[in-house]
């Protein structure tokens, strides 16, 4: 008997209208009236409406009708700090009462609070809120998120955090890239001994958890507040000879040259960047360094100095946005939001917002050849958005237009 051939493509969507977000592509990558077809957990066509009923009539394949929806790359929030114990209202309301972030954290508030509470967090404790919070995320087409440890300071904590952060994508379909915030804070037991802390980090505890394969990246706050430009290059140098890439916490809240830091060592992004000079732009666009954006962040602490977008924009370089969730700067769980704030408060039109979570926070990532846009062999990560136009997922603020989830060819189970 003559074998039946395989099947060209598994499924098809027919009737979308198509952000694909491909470099080069027009506004958007925009194709009205299209059909996309998925081969396992792969795109494997993309063209118009018609002809993907026809061949899907020859295939004998199902067409699901996407009924005018429009379809984009799954979300990406490539900076969080989504693995946490307890939280910081009562900081919140001293902010509000005038007590600025950094007074908070000279008197051992702000990040040591969440240390303290993480370092008592079981795993399950940690994991059962680290998932409340990743699901809200999903809930707004967000397909893979990245994940930093750094609540731990100490390496069993910050162990524990980046397990979690695995667990969540053993458990959910959501992706997860799992970051080594070595250096966030120096803990109370190594105040007297600053350089043993960052030597511990930048050496058996990287080391120890790499090896495990607990580390896609490694990150460190080069502020004022946190690590100088030496320590904070000690752990870059570290990662880089371990194969590891790298982010930077820059700019923000003080220019120390933490961005052109990034941009010597080739991180793959720098983040905040408040306080970021022309030469620091240039750089970062010379490295191909993404700047990431956290209007979050911004709001939550009433900062008054924008990220210089025209700056970043005349040098160059790729500009990504993040939810930045953590318990102190930014309880945000709402990638939809940040796209509003980031054109309401910084200024980006809705393409460079959108480009900002899917093409650029891909980049931001080190994976773009994967994700991040709707191309024929990328990985079938999509979201379907109940929408007339692409720029209305930076206009609604608290509305919430995603009907459905691809998660590598697989719709979210309701």
């Amino acid at each position: 008997m003559q074998k039946t051939p395989d099947k060209e493509w598994d499924q098809i969507w027919v009737g979308a209208n198509i952000a694909t977000m491909a470099a080069g592509a027009g506004p958007y990558g925009s194709i009205e009236n299209a059909a996309l077809a998925v081969k396992g957990e792969r795109i494997a066509w993309i063209g118009p409406a018609e002809e993907g009923r026809s061949v899907a009539a020859a295939q004998n394949l199902p067409v699901q009708d996407a009924r005018g929806l429009w379809m984009t790359p799954g979300l990406i929030d490539c900076h969080t700090h989504l693995v946490y114990g307890g939280n910081r209202v009562e900081e919140f309301e001293k902010r509000l009462c005038g007590v600025s972030y950094e007074a908070i954290a000279r008197a051992g508030g702000g990040i040591q609070s969440t240390v303290q509470a993480t370092r008592t967090a079981s795993r399950e404790q940690l994991h059962a809120s680290a998932a409340v919070r990743a699901k809200r995320l999903m809930s707004e087409g967000v397909t893979t998120i990245e994940v930093k440890s750094g609540y731990g300071l100490e390496l069993a904590a910050e162990r524990r955090m980046l397990e979690v952060a695995r667990d969540l994508a053993a458990e959910l379909p959501v992706s997860v890239k799992k970051t080594f915030l070595g250096l966030h804070a120096l803990p109370r037991e190594f105040a007297a001994d600053r350089q043993d802390f960052v030597a511990q980090v930048s050496g058996p505890w990287l080391e120890s958890l790499a090896a495990a394969g607990l580390v896609d990246a490694v990150d460190a706050f080069c502020e004022n507040i946190a690590f100088s430009l030496p320590e904070t290059e000690r752990l870059l140098q570290a990662a880089a000879q371990l194969g590891l890439p790298a982010h930077v916490h820059a700019g923000q809240l003080t220019d120390m040259g933490a961005a052109e830091l990034a941009a010597k060592w080739g991180a793959l992004s720098a983040d905040h960047l408040e306080y970021l000079s022309a030469a620091g732009a240039h750089s970062l666009a010379a490295a191909g360094t993404v700047a990431v954006l956290l209007p979050a962040a911004y709001f939550t602490l009433r900062q008054t100095t924008p990220p210089p977008v025209g700056l970043l924009r005349e040098a160059g370089a790729a500009l990504a946005i993040a939810t930045d969730c953590n318990p102190g700067s930014s309880p945000c769980t709402s990638i939809l939001l940040a796209l509003n704030m980031a054109c309401t408060l910084f200024g980006l039109t809705p393409e460079e917002a959108l480009s900002g979570v899917t093409r650029q926070a891909a980049r931001a990532l080190g994976a773009l050849d994967d994700i991040g846009t709707l191309e024929v062999g990328k990985r079938a990560d999509v979201a379907f958005w109940r929408i007339e136009r692409p720029a209305e997922l930076c206009y609604g603020m608290g509305a919430n237009p995603c009907v459905d989830v691809l998660y590598r060819g697989a719709l979210r189970a309701h």
